[in-house]
């Protein structure tokens, strides 16, 4: 019998002005927090999408985030950016390092040109 592994997951997307497309996932997180009531210390770890190097970065400077919470095995930079597919591979890559390392709740986000960002809460059963 199959079980599933996520209790629940709750997606958030944000628009803003298409120069600022970098650091979309921050209006996207923040939504995010809102709708879960989880605070940015109560998730274990982050995937970020590195479509740019800036975005993680610029995510871990707003929510004061520790870098061994993001991107555990080095994000896109260090693993690649699967154009049309790199939603699947941070959520994979999340739910890998959420199991490997015990832990219960992550967050996978990523930047969309045009100005676009989204996130996605995960929490493990």
């Amino acid at each position: 019998m199959l079980r599933a592994a996520v209790r629940h997951t709750r997606p958030s997307a944000h628009a803003q002005e298409p120069e600022w497309f970098t650091t979309a996932p921050i209006g996207a997180l923040c939504k995010l927090f809102a709708r879960t009531g989880w605070q940015p210390s109560d998730i274990d770890y982050y995937e970020i999408n590195e479509a740019f190097a800036i975005v993680p970065m610029a995510v871990m400077r707003e929510f004061g985030l520790p870098r061994a919470r993001v991107n555990a095995h080095g994000g896109a930079c260090a693993i690649g950016h699967p154009i049309s597919a790199s939603g699947a591979r941070i959520v994979v890559a999340l739910l890998g390092v959420l199991r490997a390392r015990g832990a219960r709740r992550g967050v996978a986000s990523l930047c969309i040109g045009g100005g676009e960002g989204t996130a996605l809460a995960i929490e493990l059963t």
